[in-house]
């Protein structure tokens, strides 16, 4: 009679320190992404908004200081930041359906206020004239009042 033992000559205990730690982070990681799955667009779109100002950033500090690395990782910083946040908040909204507001309201202030840093990045690393930043600011002022 053929017998298959996956594990060989490994003993019980071993066998439980790996399996355990390993199908619990499975669990808990599928159900991550079941719940961030649907709105990858959130993500994709946060991703963008911050990584296209850390490039203006870097572009603009190269061009006035040179490269830092420690200010280039600040980057990935907030980015692994702000997708925690949006994920404690989409469990949120899944956990109470009536908190359905809650991923708009904390994240669309974080995208605008990044855009607008990127313009000045933009504008500070030359990729934007100054004239059109100033233009832009103006508009948001009048909006402000």
């Amino acid at each position: 009679m053929f017998c298959f033992n996956l594990f060989g000559n490994m003993k019980t205990s071993m066998i439980l320190k790996i399996a355990v730690p390993t199908f619990t982070i499975s669990f808990v990681m599928s159900y991550f992404m079941k719940v961030a799955f649907p709105y990858w667009d959130q993500y994709l779109g946060l991703a963008l908004v911050i990584l296209l100002d850390g490039f203006f950033g870097v572009v603009a500090g190269v061009k006035r200081e040179g490269f830092k690395t420690f200010k280039a990782l600040k980057i990935f910083k907030s980015l692994f930041t702000w997708f925690l946040i949006l994920t404690t908040a989409l469990v949120t909204e899944k956990a109470f359906p009536y908190a359905s507001w809650i991923s708009e309201t904390f994240i669309l202030p974080v995208i605008v206020f990044y855009l607008i840093s990127a313009i000045k990045n933009a504008s500070s690393s030359g990729f934007i004239r100054s004239e059109v930043v100033n233009k832009i600011m103006e508009k948001i002022d009048q909006h402000k009042n």
